[in-house]
């Protein structure tokens, strides 16, 4: 069957059209990404902003374009962290339907966390065991599991918005700044302490992975088979993470157009992944393009 799926995030919008086989194998058709910020202040008003919502329905239309040459046999529209934390999330569904048609289904923080390990898995061929860890904009989800069950899944309110607009407030960051994002993480990170790690090939998945991922390797452009699969190192990370405190958000947007939208979060992104790394010995990311729309898709093929 054909399934799209649209990622209605913190800092992206994530549109996924594919085909996916009986077998479960998923082939994606249509892959596109937008950066409208619907979780801009959401994080110290709990509302979320009309620009912002104005924008993510101009993102909506501008899907609903793309999707309906494939006539998809399901539509799925979820809105995860910022859209769950806000007080007016009924009305942007209401807004959401009434603009463009779709229903807004709101992911809870273990739903995301679990179809985000379905979607990242499936493009792994013979996983063991997997530690996926997706980086988003309000919350970063952790889950471990092999390839027939999840063991472990949290989702923590830490991610790349969510920490610039409450501590990382000067661009670049301050040393002080840094120091009070990096002792936040290690608050959330211990919430993870009774998960099992150890065997586990760590898997980064969706935004921030993939753009360091492409700033690792000197891209000016996103491309897809270029960072998926790629294997991004502690070393490398560390490196990258020390050029990126040091410069402000202009000079980080002229690096690469993957920072278009990100420039201004994505040292916040690298922090939270380098204390995971460095926390739990993880000497390897291996970077993957899959997440929850991947997850969500196989969902709805399962259903059907």
């Amino acid at each position: 069957m054909n399934v799209a799926v649209v990622d209605i995030g913190t800092n992206t919008v994530l549109l996924l059209v594919a085909r996916i086989l009986p077998t479960g194998e998923i082939y994606p058709i249509v892959y596109e990404q937008r950066v409208p910020r619907l979780g801009r202040g959401v994080d110290e008003k709990r509302r979320l902003d009309p620009d912002s919502i104005s924008r993510v329905i101009g993102v909506l239309k501008e899907y609903q374009r793309l999707i309906t040459p494939h006539a998809p046999d399901r539509i799925v529209v979820c809105g995860t962290s910022a859209v769950r934390d806000a007080s007016n999330r009924e009305e942007f569904a209401g807004l959401v339907t009434a603009a463009t048609g779709f229903r807004l289904e709101i992911l809870s923080g273990e739903d995301e966390a679990y179809w985000t390990y379905r979607g990242a898995i499936s493009g792994i061929p013979a996983i063991k065991r997997a530690t996926v860890i997706d980086i988003g904009g309000g919350s970063t989800e952790i889950i471990t599991g092999d390839s027939l069950r999840i063991d472990e899944r949290i989702s923590l309110d830490i991610g790349s918005v969510r920490l610039t607009e409450r501590i990382m407030r000067h661009d670049p960051p301050t040393t002080s700044e840094l120091e009070s994002a990096i002792e936040l993480v290690e608050d959330a990170l211990a919430r993870t302490s009774g998960f099992r790690f150890s065997g586990s090939t760590l898997v980064g998945v969706a935004g921030t992975a993939t753009a360091l991922a492409a700033l690792a390797q000197g891209l000016k452009t996103f491309d897809i088979a270029s960072v998926s699969g790629y294997t991004l190192s502690r070393e490398t990370l560390e490196s990258l993470f020390r050029t990126l405190r040091a410069l402000p958000s202009l000079e980080i947007r002229a690096l690469s157009d993957v920072m278009e939208g990100r420039s201004d979060v994505i040292t916040a992104g690298a922090l939270i992944a380098r204390e995971f790394m460095e926390h739990f010995k993880f000497h390897n990311m291996l970077v993957s393009e899959r997440g929850v729309r991947y997850g969500i898709a196989l969902r709805e093929a399962e259903r059907g």
